[in-house]
């Protein structure tokens, strides 16, 4: 007999435009406009913008410079992280207080398995709506949901209502809810692998479930058979409630392009101070360091050396630094410049967790 899919309650939340929402939370002078979290009207990404300011296009990750062309009202608030933290703490504690399985993706995310919960209540569609509720009543935000047996359709339907909305994808609901997808929607398949989808004939998940396994690996490589069985709804990744961190990083942005070796060795020496501050915050050390350059031009190069040790200290994160930047000349400009740790000393550790099914 073929064993069945082990049936999962998760529930993702995702904060509604976090930054921007705390900024407005904080300033009710901002609340109604168009802000964006990050960024200048000259130079710099946006790192969150308010739903006022999505109409206009303007979205994280595009330049200040393109945001205020889309939306000449916009207003440009310097992001203040420590606020973001502690806000996001007060979140994860309501949290916990309904499931431990909690893992958190970002100060604005996380997924919650609450197949067994602290409740005692069986529908996750119900404690969804009771945590959003705590949020907004104890924090003063929005929170959207998504409730379903697996992480990835969790995700997706966290994203289907918003803002300050929920949607609960049943179990007999996941095959057809996921045929009925547009191919670009699924998580995992980004701009480039979307374009790829389409010239393959691929555009909803019912396209994408009438190929077979030989076809995607063809096309896809070893994503293939992720595509292959998320798209019937097989996705048994757990809840992790000690997510490992893989790299720990530090980068800046600069109000005027460095052209200079030695200026640029000015700002890596702050950025591997502050680098350092987390390595030792999180008790970690690693291997390999790396050297992000992002030109003028926004393109970017990463330069990397592996070490037979693991390094946390300032003093020898720069001394290979030094070694990557001079390692070839610059092609043009900089405007940022950042160091990451990877290869860390962490060890994966096990979980175990007990798979019940029931109604949903």
């Amino acid at each position: 007999m073929q064993d069945l899919i082990p049936i999962r309650k998760i529930i993702h939340v995702d904060m509604d435009a976090f930054y921007a929402s705390v900024e407005q939370l904080d300033n009710p002078a901002l609340r109604g406009k168009p802000i964006a979290v990050g960024g200048s009207e000259t130079r710099g990404v946006v790192a969150a913008a308010s739903y006022e300011a999505r109409k206009f296009g303007v979205r994280s990750a595009i330049s200040g410079v393109m945001a205020k062309k889309n939306c000449p009202e916009l207003l440009f608030i310097q992001p203040r992280f420590e606020r973001y933290k502690q806000i996001s703490s007060k979140i994860q504690k309501i949290f916990y207080e309904y499931t431990d399985l909690v893992e958190p993706l970002s100060l604005d995310e996380a997924y919650l398995d609450v197949t067994v919960n602290k409740k005692g209540n069986p529908s996750a569609t119900l404690l969804a709506r009771e945590i959003r509720e705590r949020i907004f009543d104890e924090v003063g935000l929005t929170a959207s949901a998504g409730i379903s047996v697996n992480k990835f359709v969790a995700k997706i339907a966290s994203d289907y209502n918003k803002p300050n909305g929920q949607k609960t994808v049943n179990p007999e609901e996941v095959v057809s809810f996921l045929e009925e997808l547009a191919i670009r929607k699924f998580h995992g398949v980004g701009k480039v692998t979307t374009e790829k989808m389409y010239q393959l004939g691929i555009f909803t998940g019912l396209d994408l479930k009438n190929k077979s396994l030989d076809f995607l690996e063809k096309h896809f490589g070893k994503s293939g058979n992720f595509y292959y069985n998320v798209v019937r709804g097989i996705h048994n990744s757990e809840v992790r409630s000690n997510r490992i961190t893989k790299s720990v990083a530090a980068e800046h942005t600069f109000d005027v392009n460095l052209s200079s070796e030695i200026f640029m060795m000015e700002k890596l020496e702050s950025i591997a101070n502050a680098l350092e501050k987390r390595l030792k915050k999180h008790t970690v050390a690693g291997k390999t360091i790396t050297l992000k350059i992002k030109y003028s031009d926004f393109s970017q190069q990463t330069r990397s050396k592996t070490m037979p040790y693991f390094i946390s200290d300032k003093i020898l994160l720069l001394e290979i630094v030094s070694e990557l930047l001079y390692q070839e000349r610059m092609k043009d400009s900089v405007r940022l410049l950042g160091i990451s740790v990877s290869n860390l000393n962490t060890e994966q550790k096990k979980f175990v967790v007990v798979q019940l099914k029931f109604d949903f």
